[in-house]
């Protein structure tokens, strides 16, 4: 959410981002905002007129009725009484107009950084950097879940009689592994300076529009039937929600947090669920990285973020490389994101594993956390994400680069502690 300023003394450039964003149906929202924030404010300045006429004529009323003007008191206490009557009215008026202007700010994106690259769709992303030499072996490199299911690691069948397509059960060493994914990216991250936490796996509604558009939130979020509950579809969620309504000290910032938690997601628009697959799914485990930071810090810690991925995936011999989302892949909140995509053998190209976001203020002002500034000024930090590493996915880079003819895979000198010193993984 962008602050109302904005509107105020330069509409023509939240236009202009909203035309970088190919969501001209917006357009018109900027004058509805203009409009609602005037009579908002016309609301407002009149109420405080009247409060202070209010409280003069009432200290008249007492004067007047020890001098003995019974008549001028009566005539102050109606004139008292129409403005509390029109007060009234403004009270409602001010509670109506802010309503209204709020839903519409909550739909107007966020201004993105000018370094995000022009384009309609996820299709004119731009690449930013490879990392890691990508091989295709002189072998084939079977689907993902032929592996799985050749290493007895996979049951999808009772997955489906139990909960239907977007579910797996995971046994054996790819469960092992899929645990030793998860651990690693903890301690890699604690290593880097982050605070671990397991955060609640459900939130509450404020806290959903807090921290996404409507737009995610109605693709994303199951809501928990007859409460104000939702299940998180990332632990970004409730760890930028743990902050809600405060006031940090600036000696606090930066706040730089990794989280684990389970994921859940609806999936609405991706064409339907796999019923072979572990790439898009309802339920799976992830580990998150978290900022809060100063609003000249966030670019820097954005850099940091995006490298601390590609940096736990070189060294466990994953080929990846980073890709620019444009203006029109772009979600409303974000100022700037990228993603971070790992090197398939079996297709021969990359594929998403994680996404690095700067939000700028917009969570911030949401969920108004503030920061107390030098001299006790006060301004709202800045928020950034980023996934660690996601094992459903995870899972299919580390499968595919690790394979070998035999059918046996590899397991990265990293991860092996976490595996009991286990260097493969063999075929049943």
């Amino acid at each position: 959410m962008i602050d109302i300023t904005l509107i105020r003394e330069n509409p023509e450039m939240v236009r202009d981002n909203i035309r970088r964003k190919f969501q001209d149906h917006k357009l018109a929202l900027v004058d509805e905002a203009k409009e609602l924030d005037r009579l908002n404010r016309e609301a407002i300045q009149r109420a405080g007129y009247l409060r202070g006429q209010r409280n003069t004529i009432s200290r008249q009323i007492g004067a007047m009725m020890k001098q003995g003007q019974k008549a001028g008191a009566e005539e102050a206490k109606q004139q008292v009484k129409a403005m509390q009557e029109e007060l009234a009215e403004l009270e409602a008026k001010e509670t109506e107009y802010a309503g209204a202007l709020r839903e519409i700010m909550l739909q107007i994106p966020q201004i993105m950084d000018p370094s995000v690259p022009l384009g309609k769709d996820d299709s004119e992303n731009v690449e930013m950097a490879r990392f890691g030499e990508p091989l295709v072996p002189d072998f084939e490199v079977p689907y993902h879940v032929d592996i799985m299911e050749r290493l007895d690691g996979i049951d999808l069948d009772a997955a489906r009689k139990t909960s239907g397509n977007g579910f797996y059960y995971l046994k054996g060493d790819i469960a092992r592994f899929h645990s030793a994914v998860l651990s690693y990216a903890r301690d890699f991250m604690i290593g880097r300076g982050f605070t671990y936490y397991i955060p609640p796996f459900m939130i509450r509604g404020e806290v959903v529009t807090g921290v996404m558009s409507f737009a995610e939130m109605e693709n994303m979020m199951y809501k928990i039937e007859g409460e104000d509950l939702y299940l998180i579809g990332t632990s970004e969620h409730s760890m930028i929600g743990k902050f809600i309504d405060t006031i940090l000290d600036e000696s606090e910032l930066p706040q730089a947090l990794t989280s684990y938690s389970p994921c859940f997601r609806k999936e609405v628009g991706a064409h339907g669920i796999e019923e072979r697959g572990v790439y898009r799914i309802h339920q799976f485990e992830k580990q998150e990285m978290i900022v809060l930071c100063r609003p000249e810090d966030s670019m820097m810690w954005y850099e940091k973020l995006w490298q601390n991925t590609v940096d736990y995936f070189r060294t466990l011999d994953i080929p990846v490389r980073t890709l620019a989302c444009c203006t029109g892949d772009l979600a409303d909140l974000k100022v700037v994101s990228c993603d971070v995509e790992a090197w398939s053998p079996r297709q021969q190209k990359y594929f998403e594993v994680g996404s690095c976001s700067n939000l700028g203020d917009a969570q911030s002002r949401r969920l108004k956390i503030r920061v107390n500034g030098e001299g006790g000024k006060k301004y709202l930090p800045h928020t950034l994400n980023n996934t660690v590493v996601a094992p459903p996915r995870m899972l299919i880079a580390f499968l595919e680069n690790n394979l070998k003819a035999d059918g046996s895979v590899a397991v990265p000198v990293a991860l092996r502690p976490y595996m009991g010193g286990k260097s493969e993984i063999l075929p049943r």
